[in-house]
């Protein structure tokens, strides 16, 4: 078992805030195909095996929630790791409600249905 703080490089907090666990996260596919080609090195940080599962992970959109427990390691390692991506341009990351538009819009009857089913319970 690894421990977090060297898949983190002794980072404690991730430089990002605005990483929610329902934030969108997506592959920058080009950027992505260029970094993983030129092998272990991206930039100035090199490219680490959890770096590598991100990238493939998020080739589909999926939430922080769903990539911290994919990969298996804390929400808070797991948002250092995303935010090293974001800031090397390999991963976009979108608050839930501009993708929801993007695939045509929030359906405010189901959103309702929703609520009213919560309430029941």
């Amino acid at each position: 078992m690894v421990r977090p703080y060297t898949i983190t490089r002794g980072r404690t907090a991730p430089e990002r805030d605005d990483l929610t666990l329902i934030t969108v996260l997506t592959t920058v596919e080009d950027e992505a195909d260029r970094a993983l080609a030129r092998g272990s090195r991206a930039g100035a940080r090199g490219l680490q095996p959890e770096h590598r599962m991100i990238l493939d992970r998020c080739r589909r959109p999926a939430a922080v929630a769903e990539v911290s427990a994919g990969l298996d390691l804390p929400v808070s390692v797991t948002k250092i790791l995303l935010g090293d991506l974001v800031a090397q341009g390999l991963l976009r990351a979108r608050a839930p409600l501009s993708v929801a538009r993007a695939a045509g819009g929030v359906d405010l009857g189901l959103l309702t249905a929703v609520r009213e089913g919560l309430r029941r319970l």
